[in-house]
């Protein structure tokens, strides 16, 4: 049961630091705006939105940005310990005017993209923290998508300061997708709140398509670990955990192989290695080695095998030397006029000759003294 400590080990590395910073500062920029005249101005036109009336948005802004990496590098757990840090309480309450505003709320994407669903959602972590009655209150009145948007734009304004949209690669494969963003810049433009997008590379293609949703999706963008200092260090870290009876140290033998065989993501490497001391405990052998986590390897990670696949060294052959055979010519001055071989090869068929022979009246032959 111990075992499973494993899964909560974390080692802060230069993207914890990058998303802490990222996030801090968006969560002070959005703190700033609340309270003021624009602000003030902003809660009537949502009103007016909540009404099905005329209205606009005038905090306006571009507080949206992106964090973008492979999964399984510790993107969400890299966030979880930011906001952990950053919020030390859950709440925080404001005299004048008296409001309670949550520093930051985490939230999925739908999987099929849904505007109302992800709306929804919003309210619903609102009411879990500060008790309100706002998600209730709107399934109760059926409120339309438009309506949605005024009523969660207003909550936002009153309560919200970063909202984290993580698994936002959902919209790629989506018609919904491009709805879903333009909702989540309108929330923007009428709350002035910051909002981050969280996803794997294959978002990126999609914000990449146009100019207003590359514009919105400026961040962060991470890839697996590279083999250095900080993946050694994560190993050396992760592999003092040890649960079996016969204690081993780890080597630079044992680094390369995790990082060949994980291609450096971090999820794995921590699967790995728990998986090696659970089955090293289960047979018996009561020891964390190579032999161990190659059996860990071939037993539990068989479904990652086409995507982790181990390096090889690279193999260097010679280039075969292509012969241009179309308008070859003599050199020396020598006309025998323009040939190809594989005209050659054709007269030779036609003819009964051998080829060599025919190669030889077309081309100089030079001895070489060796």
């Amino acid at each position: 049961m111990a075992l499973s400590d494993l899964y909560r080990v974390y080692v802060p590395n230069q993207m914890s630091l990058e998303i802490y910073s990222k996030l801090y500062l968006a969560l002070m920029r959005s703190l700033q705006k609340k309270g003021t005249k624009l602000a003030v101005q902003q809660k009537n036109q949502n009103f007016k939105a909540i009404m099905q009336q005329e209205y606009s948005g005038i905090m306006g802004g571009s507080d949206s940005f992106t964090i973008i990496g492979a999964s399984g590098i510790g993107k969400s757990s890299a966030i979880s310990r930011a906001i952990t840090l950053i919020t030390e309480n859950r709440i925080i309450e404001v005299e004048n005017p008296h409001t309670k505003i949550i520093p930051c709320i985490c939230v999925q994407c739908p999987f099929d993209s849904s505007v109302k669903g992800l709306l929804l959602e919003i309210l619903r972590k609102v009411d879990e923290v500060i008790g309100g009655n706002y998600y209730p209150n709107a399934l109760r009145a059926r409120t339309t998508t438009d309506m949605l948007i005024g009523s969660v734009s207003q909550v936002a304004l009153n309560h919200i300061g970063l909202l984290v949209v993580d698994e936002i690669q959902n919209v790629c494969n989506s018609k919904n997708g491009k709805s879903l963003v333009g909702m989540l810049t309108q929330l923007i433009n009428n709350s002035g709140i910051s909002i981050c997008m969280v996803g794997t590379p294959e978002s990126a293609v999609f914000f990449e398509q146009a100019m207003q949703l590359a514009r919105r999706s400026l961040g962060l963008r991470y890839d697996v670990m590279e083999y250095g200092e900080d993946f050694k260090m994560f190993c050396e870290v992760l592999y003092s955990y040890q649960y079996v009876k016969q204690r081993t140290e780890i080597t630079d033998a044992v680094m390369t192989w995790l990082y060949e065989h994980t291609s450096g993501n971090i999820s794995v490497v921590v699967s790995l290695i728990h998986d090696a001391q659970e089955i090293a405990i289960l047979n018996g052998r009561e020891v964390l080695n190579l032999e161990s986590l190659n059996e860990a390897y071939q037993q539990r990670l068989s479904l990652l095998h086409g995507f982790i696949q181990p390096r090889q060294k690279k193999q260097t052959s010679k280039t075969k030397r292509k012969v241009s055979t179309v308008g070859m010519s003599l050199p020396d001055g020598e006309d025998h006029g323009e040939f190809t071989i594989a005209g050659l090869v054709s007269q030779a068929k036609s003819e009964g000759v051998d080829i060599v022979e025919l190669l030889k009246n077309h081309l100089p032959v030079v001895e070489v003294a060796v």
